[in-house]
């Protein structure tokens, strides 16, 4: 069965020729230039993944976005859009998006965005288990393999890790991780991230040599 992809885009050229890159690939897609209608089709068919603009008329497309996700909608998402300051790009993670490309953009690397995207999606959702270079973090049994050797970590550092698996190559600033891991529900010191971090990296990779999270200074942190 093929995959089927819905775009979102309201620039009719720039819609058909992703349509016409993504058929090249071998996926199947569905174009809409508005959000109407678009929840209908969701309900309508198995979607495998959605791909959706932000300037758009009517609704814009985080805020529809956040409002399928709400009503449980869980398929994966990836922002193509103009709107690329950092303030923009937070705001998609936070309303619901799992990857985030902005314009221009490269077709190559979009369809490479969307296999890897598709393949992490698929591997969490049939299996429970993410999977990033030797580490293999299983959701359900809430452990973690590196190298195919089990590594203990507290409930925070695998909650953690998680949240740095499901957005590799996206660097995740102090404040995104202390809403998305602790809850921003208390009250922290400034090291408290960093803290967690090290100790993390310390677990994963005790002998420093692999370097599996980077932090990007004045930012925060990125699976690499």
């Amino acid at each position: 069965m093929q995959t089927l992809i819905l775009i979102v885009e309201d620039e009719e050229d720039l819609l058909e020729l992703i349509e016409y890159n993504l058929a090249k690939e071998g996926f199947e897609t569905l174009g809409f230039m508005h959000t109407k209608n678009v929840e209908q089709a969701l309900e309508e068919e198995s979607v495998d993944l959605l791909i959706m603009d932000r300037n758009l008329p009517g609704v814009e497309g985080s805020e529809f976005v956040a409002s399928i996700r709400a009503k449980g909608f869980d398929l994966p998402v990836i922002y193509l859009s103009a709107k690329n300051r950092d303030n923009d790009i937070e705001e998609g993670f936070k309303r619901g998006g799992d990857d985030y490309v902005t314009k221009p953009f490269n077709m190559k690397e979009l369809i490479l965005r969307i296999k890897a995207v598709l393949r992490r999606t698929r591997h969490e959702a049939s299996h429970g288990i993410l999977e990033h270079r030797d580490m293999k973090l299983n959701l359900n049994a809430h452990t973690l393999h590196v190298a195919e050797q089990e590594v203990e970590l507290t409930k925070l550092e695998f909650d953690l890790l998680h949240t740095l698996m499901n957005n590799h190559n996206v660097v995740l600033d102090r404040d995104y991780l202390l809403e998305h891991v602790w809850g921003n529900d208390g009250i922290y010191q400034d090291r408290t991230v960093n803290v967690a971090i090290n100790r993390l990296k310390e677990k994963i990779d005790p002998d420093k040599e692999k370097e599996y999270i980077k932090t990007v200074r004045g930012v925060g942190y990125t699976l690499c």
